[in-house]
Parts: structure tokens; C-alpha cells; sequence
């Protein structure tokens, strides 16, 4: 603006104030009061603009959330197209409202944990160790007669062999239990929001995870044979044809479908299916937490899927499991049996497990520290004096390690070239200077996928999506926050795996077998 200008509009300015001063009263009121009014139009106008667009913005979220949580660009077909109605994953949403779970930035320091998985927000609980291991006749007194009563003849008469060895206690569920629960059956507490679950399930999952999660309670039985300890199984109320239904017509134990109650503190059952779906290995046995009204005073605890198929010759003769010592198990990784469907010689030592059978466990095994297969005397690492195999002494026995015999090493009797996951007793506060790498001993190859997996650094956003489908687990955990902890610890590891990968020059490859 030149000199000129200034002095220009600086007279003008002048000149307007001093005719305004010279109006009369009335009319300065006038002039000011419409000032005014010109004004709050213009600030009335500009709120409600925004407004608009605000509500079209809302609009237009919530139209883009009705997606799904899980689409994952597998959507590609509308919902009613004729190929997702005939797709075997298609699934009816037991959800309609999403929530979405957001990565937030990495953490600087990632939290430990010391101790339990448990957070510290859940009460302690003063637990007999009788009443975890037996689900008592005296236990069962204490609830209603009304709503409970005891049959101990109400299972199915065993053969004679079984007799012998395997106590039935069996129960039958009243209805009065589960009126006051009616009211919640018809919200599943499996979360899926969308018409496809996440791809890593199958569509067997889906229906045995939401059996074992929200199948009325029909009868329950505490089975125990020989010195082990006893099972608590649960026959529900389903239509879902079973994925094993010869071996269960032959079962004594389970005629329908049924579930495994194991004790609150054994969660990571739940974690390590998860786990192991996320990574492809296809080798655990569905697993949901759920809260009984009459059981842990009504604490969420693991269910696992009762499969027939691993007791064919019944309960008391036991799973079927082989019997190999640590030096015969490295033997036969040298021997690379039944790799390129070659059949091993007779006098090679190996076992009817597939060699990449051992890679997957192995894998498997060292992100969950799970010792009580290929190192049940706790000889790759400094146990604790709390831990099993200081108490019963197997720790003693690693100055011979190569005669200590592994442990739970299960497969199906009709598919014996593949290992079956059980038992999967994870520890989370083992710190990276204290990690087992006895249980990488010998292995030579990992599987492709889940090393992908691990390498894309897709492993937290895919725990985040399955783990959230168990709304009884993700709450008993204590939500995000619980969840994001077990999740740091494993990533860690999965870190630690893959520098061990690189510096020992394990080849990665593919195991479709």
C-alpha cells in the first residue's frame, strides 16, 4: 500500500467517526445494533456449515465401518453374490456393531512381565490344589440340589479293559442353571463381526470355537485313569456334525461333542491356538475361555476341543504318543525321514512322524518356551525352584541328557506322519537372557509361512484380530492392555528366532505336507 493510500483511508476512517459522533443517539443505536445482527448471521452460518459437513463425514465413516473388521481385501464379491453363499467360510456375523482395533505406535519401553500372565487388576484367589485337580462329590453338594444332581451311573458302561483303570463321574446339568443365562445365549461371546472370519481360521474352527464357547451344558464327567490326572469334560447341546464322528460312536467318554475344562491358570491353551493358526501350523486343538457359573467360582477357564481320534484304543490305554529319547529324537533329524515321501530304511531309526513335523514344533515351542516335549528336565535353561522339573527331579538327569525321554509328543492313529499340539503350558516371564534353545537343537529348516509372518512384522495386527474373537479371553486378560503385553513378549522372541535363523544359516522353505 503506497503513502498516497494510506492517507486516503486514513481520512476516510476520519471523516466516518466524525459524522457517526455528529448523528443523534438514536440513530448510533440503530447503526450499532445492526452491526450486530449482521454478525452473529455470519457466525451462525459458519457453525452450521461445519455442522453439515461433519454429520456427512459421520455418515460416511459409518458407512465404510459396515465392512467388517476382518475383510482383509477378501471381500472382493458383494454379500449375497452366489459365490460367497456357496464359499465353505461363509459364517452368519454374531455382531453387528465393529469395533476396531487400531495399532498405536510402538511403545519405547515394552512392559514386562514377572511372575503370571494373569494382569494385576484380576483378585488373587485362595485355591485348593485337591479341588483344581477333582471335581469332588463334595464339591457338587454345595450347589443346588435343585439345579445339580449326582449320577454316578449316568455315563455309558466301559468294556471291561477300562474298567479296570478309568473312574466315570457324571452329572447331569438342570435347566435352572442356565434360565438366568438364556437371556445372554443369544449373544455369542466368539466376536465376528463381518461375513468372513479371519482367513487363518477354517470353517471348522469357527463352529467348534462357538460350540465350545456357547453350547448349552447337557452333562458333565470328571474321567481319570491310572495316576494321571483327571479330566473334566462337558457334553453340549449342538446340531454341528463333528469333524471325527467314527471315533466319537466308538468313544465311552464322549458320545456327542464335547470340550476339555482345564484349571483358570492354564490360559495360554487359549494363546497358543491363536498362535498357531496365525502361523499356518494347523496343529492344536481349538481352544476358547469360558466363564461356568458352578465351576472356579464362576473365573473364565480354557476349553479345549475333545478329539476322539487321540485315545482310539480308549482312555485307559492312554494318547497316542511315541516314545523317543533326545538321542534318538537327533538321530532321526540327521536321517530326514519320510522327506520327498521316501520310506526310511528299517534299521535308520526313524519314527513315523514327517521330518518337518519337528521344524513346526520346534518353531512353536521356542516362542512359547513350551519345555515339556523336547526338554521336560529343563536342561536349556536356569529353571526355578517352583518349576516341575526341579520338584520331581528330572533337572538331575541332564549329565546324561541324551537317555531323557521326550514328553507328549501326540498324533492320531489314523494320520501318524503328522504331530497333534497338546498340553501347551507357555511361559511368558522368561526374559531373553534366559530363553531354551535346546529346543532348536538339530533343526535345520523352518516353515516358510511362518517365518513370513514373523518377518513382515505382521505378527501383532494378526494376534490383535483373532485374539479379539474371544471375548471371554481378551476381558479375563485384561483387554488391550493385557493383550498388547503377551503380544510384546512374543515378538521379542520372534526377534531373537530370527537373528538365531540368520546367524546359524537355517534355510527357510516351504512345508506342505
Amino acid at each position: 500500500m503506497g503513502k498516497s493510500d494510506f492517507c486516503w483511508l486514513s481520512f476516510l476512517i476520519l471523516k466516518l467517526t466524525g459524522n457517526f459522533r455528529r448523528c443523534p443517539l438514536s440513530k448510533r443505536s440503530l447503526i450499532i445494533a445492526s452491526v450486530c445482527v449482521i454478525y452473529l448471521l455470519f457466525v451462525f452460518s459458519q457453525v452450521g456449515y461445519s455442522q453439515l459437513h461433519r454429520s456427512r463425514r459421520i455418515d460416511e465413516e459409518k458407512y465404510r465401518h459396515t465392512r467388517g473388521l476382518y475383510n482383509l481385501e477378501i471381500n472382493d464379491g458383494q454379500p449375497h453374490s452366489p459365490d460367497l453363499r456357496n464359499d465353505a467360510s461363509f459364517i452368519v456375523p454374531t455382531r453387528y456393531n465393529v469395533v476396531y482395533i487400531t495399532l498405536k505406535t510402538k511403545r519405547r519401553k515394552p512392559a514386562h512381565i514377572r511372575g503370571t500372565v494373569r494382569p494385576k487388576v484380576r483378585r488373587k484367589v485362595r485355591r485348593n490344589k485337591s479341588s483344581n485337580l477333582s471335581f469332588t462329590q463334595e464339591k457338587l453338594r454345595t450347589l443346588d440340589g435343585d439345579a445339580v444332581q449326582i449320577k454316578r451311573n449316568f455315563a455309558p458302561i466301559p468294556s471291561r479293559k477300562e474298567a479296570m483303570d478309568v473312574d466315570y463321574k457324571s452329572l447331569d446339568i438342570s435347566h435352572k442353571i442356565y434360565k438366568h443365562e438364556e437371556a445372554d445365549s443369544q449373544i455369542s461371546s466368539i466376536r465376528i463381526y463381518s461375513q468372513r472370519p479371519p482367513p487363518w481360521f477354517s470353517a471348522q474352527d469357527v463352529k467348534t470355537m462357538r460350540f465350545l464357547a456357547d453350547a448349552k451344558v447337557l452333562r458333565m464327567k470328571e474321567v481319570s485313569h491310572g495316576d494321571t490326572l483327571s479330566l473334566l469334560i462337558f457334553e453340549g447341546e449342538t446340531n454341528v456334525q463333528q469333524a471325527n464322528e467314527q471315533h466319537a460312536k466308538t468313544s465311552t467318554v464322549c458320545g456327542g461333542q464335547c470340550g476339555v475344562i482345564h484349571s483358570p491358570v492354564d490360559t495360554t491353551e487359549v494363546f497358543a491356538f491363536h498362535l498357531d493358526r496365525v502361523l499356518g501350523l494347523n496343529r492344536t486343538l481349538p481352544a476358547v475361555s469360558r466363564k461356568f457359573r458352578f465351576l472356579y467360582d464362576g473365573q473364565s477357564c480354557p476349553v479345549v476341543s475333545w478329539d476322539a481320534s487321540l485315545y482310539p484304543a480308549g482312555l485307559a490305554a492312554g494318547l497316542t504318543s511315541l516314545k523317543l529319547t533326545w538321542g534318538e529324537y537327533q538321530n532321526s533329524l540327521k536321517q530326514r525321514c519320510w522327506q520327498q515321501n521316501i520310506s526310511p530304511k528299517s534299521d535308520s531309526g526313524c519314527s513315523t512322524i514327517h521330518h518337518y513335523e519337528w521344524s513346526k514344533l520346534a518353531l512353536f515351542d521356542f516362542l512359547l518356551q513350551i519345555n515339556n516335549r523336547l526338554d521336560q528336565g529343563c536342561c536349556g535353561f536356569r529353571p526355578r525352584q517352583q518349576d516341575v522339573c526341579i520338584e520331581l527331579g528330572y533337572h538331575a538327569k541332564c549329565q546324561d541328557a541324551n537317555h531323557i525321554q521326550l514328553e507328549n509328543i501326540i498324533y492320531r492313529s489314523h494320520n501318524p506322519r503328522h504331530l497333534v499340539f497338546t498340553n501347551n503350558k507357555g511361559f511368558f516371564d522368561r526374559n531373553e537372557d534366559n530363553l531354551d534353545f535346546r529346543l532348536l537343537a538339530g533343526i535345520k529348516e523352518f516353515p516358510e509361512q511362518a517365518v513370513s509372518v514373523l518377518k513382515t512384522r505382521k505378527l501383532r495386527e494378526k494376534l490383535l484380530q483373532s485374539l479379539f474373537l474371544d471375548e471371554t479371553y481378551w476381558e479375563s486378560q485384561g483387554g488391550r492392555q493385557g493383550i498388547d503385553k503377551l503380544i510384546d513378549v512374543i515378538e521379542r522372541r520372534a526377534k531373537v528366532l530370527l537373528t538365531y535363523i540368520n546367524a546359524h544359516g537355517i534355510k527357510v522353505i516351504s512345508m506342505n505336507v
